[in-house]
């Protein structure tokens, strides 16, 4: 990540980039909560506005650019940038029936009480989707305000606050955990509805914009060139999904092409398909 620094201050000369070793200065680690190296906070006019968690040079990068293009808010206008924020977590918190604001994600949760409320929401199946409080320090602060809630991890249903790890385990204790949030769908149900969710489906690393895999890459340039309409899903954006498709569809490498429900192959596969000439008509479903 420093040549990724040393590019972003040739290229943002209005910005100044300080690099501190953690243990060196535990003050301000602890200050900040630094939980991870690197960690890279943003400040304004002495403020703390943003950090990043993790060596992400793509996001690292976008928020640098976000910030050093940011102009500065006009007196008066404070109002309406809370009105905007509250806007986008009154969004963030209604983008699933279930919400879980956390540190981490499910996979790799980042503190303990993070760690229990995902390990009892898995024991009762529960279906949520989450939100990681590092990723967003906007988010992370205006939360707190927006439920009345000062701590993490904090679990929404329908868009309202059902509160942190302690109520959660009331709600299980109680036994109304599973009438309070919503069930998930067994994981076959799930895989089914996916691969059938478009006449062609393409499970891949990445997606159609940008391909995170050299045989995804391949790919997708092949079926481009059909012609032929389709959809994909990244399976690096949802672990169950990109571990339960090996098993169902006993194929254990991505990517992965289903057309009408039916696994066609790997990339293997639709080359040789592309080579006797039968890819097209196999891809409308003729064959």
């Amino acid at each position: 990540m420093n040549s990724v620094m040393a590019e972003l201050a040739k290229e943002h000369l209005q910005v100044a980039f300080v690099k501190l070793e953690a243990e060196a200065v535990p003050e301000v680690s602890e200050k900040y909560e630094i939980t991870s190296v690197p960690t890279f906070l943003f400040f304004k006019n002495s403020q703390k506005i943003d950090r990043l968690d993790g060596a992400h040079a793509p996001e690292l990068t976008k928020k640098v650019q976000r910030h050093a293009s940011s102009s500065t808010i006009p007196p008066g206008s404070n109002d309406n940038v809370k009105e905007d924020l509250n806007v986008r977590l009154q969004k963030l918190t209604n983008a699933a029936p279930c919400m879980l604001f956390m540190k981490g994600t499910p996979q790799e949760p980042r503190c303990g009480f993070s760690r229990q409320i995902v390990e009892i929401l898995n024991k009762h199946n529960i279906a949520y989707s989450s939100f990681d409080i590092f990723s967003d320090e906007e988010v992370r602060q205006g939360l707190k305000t927006y439920s009345s809630w000062p701590t993490y991890p904090q679990l929404y249903v329908a868009g309202e606050l059902i509160g942190g790890l302690d109520i959660v385990k009331e709600l299980e204790a109680s036994g109304e955990l599973e009438t309070t949030c919503p069930k998930a769908h067994k994981i076959e149900d799930r895989l089914k509805d996916l691969i059938n969710k478009a006449s062609v489906m393409l499970f891949m690393k990445g997606n159609k914009q940008m391909a995170k895999c050299g045989f995804s890459k391949q790919i997708l340039e092949i079926l481009n060139g059909t012609g032929v309409d389709y959809e994909t899903f990244d399976i690096l954006e949802d672990e169950e999904v990109r571990q339960g498709l090996k098993k169902y569809s006993n194929w254990p490498t991505y990517p992965q092409l289903y057309v009408k429900g039916e696994l066609v192959g790997g990339l293997d596969i639709v080359k040789e398909l592309k080579e006797t000439g039968e890819l097209t008509s196999t891809l409308k479903g003729e064959n």
